[in-house]
Formats: structure tokens, sequence, C-alpha cells
């Protein structure tokens, strides 16, 4: 079991707790390995009726959840040529697969940070718990990636073309915004996190409705709006392409479509146009699907053969160097320019470099 992971099992409940404040739980491989093997014993294992997992944050239990994979592995490792890196997104895709069909109703309680990786562990459970204090989104643009562990799958499951719009820019949600987009279920007082924690383990769970009295007791109304701008957001975002949103964007004066455009111009703009295609691909595909095509993808982003380019030139490795290791927030994106990627750029992102048959992720279902 990974140093970081602490596993109990009290009453009925394997309980799981992310234990890398540090690096507000960003997800390691031998993170990965020990979620997986604990889920898989407690999968058939009669005595455990339920599963809960929350993260830790430098004062204490609860407070931040994970704020997604560990970026700084992931450049460390192109750069090396570590082939762990692709050990990594295989077996953490393999983890997020298990989740969406896990037999158990596994209870997640997403306080604080819910970002890339931290969806993953999240977004296939039964219960999504969301607090006040809950600041959600995948923002993998911002590192010139795109939203993978399943991103594609139930991003494009969102209403209206808010997914696409969570997608290309990254937008933070608050609880109440999850809620609304589908992305959570219940919101719980966030002062009250460690006495509902512990009351899942006196709870008898001889039928799922087990949890209903739990959710009358704990649950309670997010404080904020939403702040989604559903009417905004569906004009835009249901555009044909990256181009046709910014030059809408671009032509209104409203604060809304000027805040917008400036974040669109600070990503990847190869990613966008990759990050599109993604999810409206995903909008007719299973789960099973979605992730071998990330797994596709997430090859093609540290490896661009088809653009002569892999290791430190890739858009993903450069994202990543800019934002969390010179940290200096100046990405030298190739191209520069939204209007400037083409077709024949996009495209290969969607060709499996594996055949069928000795694909990392063709055992899935």
């Amino acid at each position: 079991m990974s140093v970081f992971l602490i596993t109990e099992v009290r009453g009925q409940v394997g309980f799981i707790t992310l234990n890398r404040p540090k690096a507000l739980n960003a997800l390691s491989l031998d993170m990965v390995r020990g979620l997986t093997r604990a889920l898989l014993a407690w999968e058939h294992d009669p005595a455990i009726q339920a599963v809960a997992i929350r993260g830790t944050n430098k004062l204490g239990n609860f407070g931040g959840f994970c704020a997604g994979g560990d970026i700084r592995f992931f450049h460390q490792a192109a750069l090396g040529g570590d082939p762990a890196l692709e050990d990594f997104f295989t077996e953490e895709y393999a983890l997020n697969h298990l989740i969406h069909r896990y037999p158990k109703p596994y209870v997640a309680f997403m306080d604080g940070i819910v970002m890339g990786g931290g969806m993953g562990i999240s977004q296939g459970t039964r219960y999504r718990l969301v607090t006040d204090n809950t600041k959600m989104a995948m923002p993998e643009t911002h590192i010139g990636l795109f939203p993978d562990v399943g991103g594609g799958y139930f991003l494009s499951r969102c209403p209206g073309s808010t997914g696409e719009w969570l997608a290309l820019t990254g937008a933070v949600l608050n609880a109440q915004g999850a809620i609304e987009l589908g992305l959570a279920d219940h919101c719980l007082d966030a002062s009250r996190l460690d006495a509902a924690w512990g009351a899942l383990g006196r709870l008898a769970w001889s039928t799922e409705q087990a949890l209903a009295p739990w959710l009358a007791e704990f649950a309670v109304t997010p404080k904020a709006l939403s702040g989604v701008a559903r009417e905004s957001i569906d004009r835009v975002f249901s555009l044909s392409s990256v181009v046709a949103m910014l030059q809408t964007l671009e032509a209104a004066s409203d604060d809304w479509s000027q805040h917008t455009a400036t974040t669109l111009r600070h990503r990847s703009p190869l990613m966008l146009h990759v990050v599109l295609e993604q999810v409206r691909r995903a909008h007719s595909m299973g789960l099973a699907d979605d992730l071998r095509m990330e797994r596709d993808m997430v090859r093609h982003c540290f490896h661009t053969a088809h653009l002569g380019r892999s290791g430190p030139a890739s858009e993903t490795v450069e994202g990543i160097r800019a934002l969390a290791v010179d940290k200096d927030h100046q990405p030298r994106w190739n191209p520069v320019r939204v209007e400037d990627v083409t077709p024949e750029m996009v495209a290969p992102f969607f060709v499996s470099p594996w055949p069928a048959s000795a694909h990392p992720l063709r055992g899935l279902n």
C-alpha cells in the first residue's frame, strides 16, 4: 500500500484517505496501485458493504480532495524516458473504469480541490458529495493536455454545451455549479464532515436505502449560486469550431465573453482543437471506448511523432514546465495561434498507436 494512502475498515465500510497533503493529494503511481488493490480486495468481501474516500489538507482531514495526477512526475518521466509514465496512465484509466463499474455503494467526499485525476476517482462513484469549499475543474488545457481520466465521457454528458465549456476553459465550479451540471449529487455541511464520515461506519448497509437518513442529517443546500452562464455557454460552445467560438466571443463586448476569450487565448491552441474533437466524439462512446481513446491521446501528447515533436518539445511537457516547474506562466505553444492549427495536426491524436489486440486497455468492457 502507498505511504500516501490510509485504508481501514469500520463497521461494514472500507475507508480510504488520500494522505499526501503537501502535494494536494496528487496521485502517484503507487497511490493508483494502492487504490486499485484496496477496491479489488473489498469488491468481493462480504464483510464490506460500502466504500468511502476522502482527502486531507495540511491541517488534517478533509479540506482538500485531490488536485489530479502528479504532473511534476509526468515532466521528469517524459524528459528521462521513464517507462513508468506509460504505466501510470494505463493503470490510472483502468482504476477509473473500476470505480465507474464498482458494484458496491462508493461515497466520495469531494471537499476542497477536486481536479483532473481527482475527478477520475470520484465521478464514477454512486454518491458524489461536495461542500461549499469545493473547487471542481478539469483544467488540463492549461498545461497542454486534455481532460482525461474519462473526462470525455462525463463532460460530454453535461447538459447543453457545458461539457465543451468546462473542457476547453478549465472553468472552476462551486458546489451548486457541480450539482447543476450533473457532476455532484449532494452538498454536505463542511463543518460536519468528520461526524458524517464517522457515522458511515455505524450504518447498517442491509439495503442502499440505509444512506437516506444519513443524507437527511448531513446534506445542506449550497450557499452560493452556481455562476454558470448557461445561455451564453450554450450559444458559444455549441459552435462548430474553436475558431468560431473565439470569433464570437471577441466580437462581443460583455464581461463574460471577454473573460472567456482571454482564457482560451492562454490555453494551448493545438490542444483546444484536440479537446473539442475529444468531447464531441465521446458523446456517442461508452466509458471503456472513451478511456481507450484517451489512452491513445495521452500517448500522442508526450510523443507527437506526426509533428516531429516529443519530450520537452511537446505541448504537455512545455505546459507543465511553465506552470509547475519554472513557474514563469509563459508557455511557448506551437502553433502560437488557434487560427494556425490545421486538421492534419489534430487527426493523428485519434489514431491508436496500438492494434486493438495489443491495446493497453483492451480488457475494459
